[in-house]
């Protein structure tokens, strides 16, 4: 009798977050985006590949929707010196730079923009 109480109460309560997580993925869209437009993606200038000696291949999670491409497309292209494309079906940034930039600034930069880098792989990830 007390383990049916317990599941049920476990079960109750994991509706309710279920309920409010629903909720507010309804009123703000899934990264905050809040159904307004979509973000804009910043172009860089400078897309000659041979300008950019330096290239490493981000696996980020988090990313669900265009929106989130371009949170993070935007936060890496706002390096200076950075080239970078994220692909949301491989959950993954090609980062193309001019210089040298640490794993850690990119970690950074892309957890600044609300995502988290899982891997770092050199070159284009393949």
């Amino acid at each position: 009798m007390l383990a049916t109480i317990i599941i049920c109460v476990v079960l109750a309560a994991a509706g309710v977050y279920g309920a409010i997580s629903y909720r507010k993925r309804l009123t703000s869209g899934c990264c905050g985006s809040a159904g307004g437009p979509v973000e804009k993606k910043h172009r860089v200038k400078d897309k000659d590949p041979s300008h950019y000696p330096f290239r490493k291949c981000l696996k980020i999670d988090g990313m669900s929707c265009s929106n989130c491409v371009n949170h993070v497309e935007n936060a890496l292209n706002g390096i200076e010196g950075v080239w970078a494309k994220v692909d949301l079906m491989s959950g993954s940034a090609d980062v193309r730079m001019k210089e040298e930039i640490s794993d850690q600034v990119l970690k950074q930069t892309v957890k600044d923009a609300g995502y988290q880098v899982y891997k770092i792989l050199p070159g284009d990830g393949n």
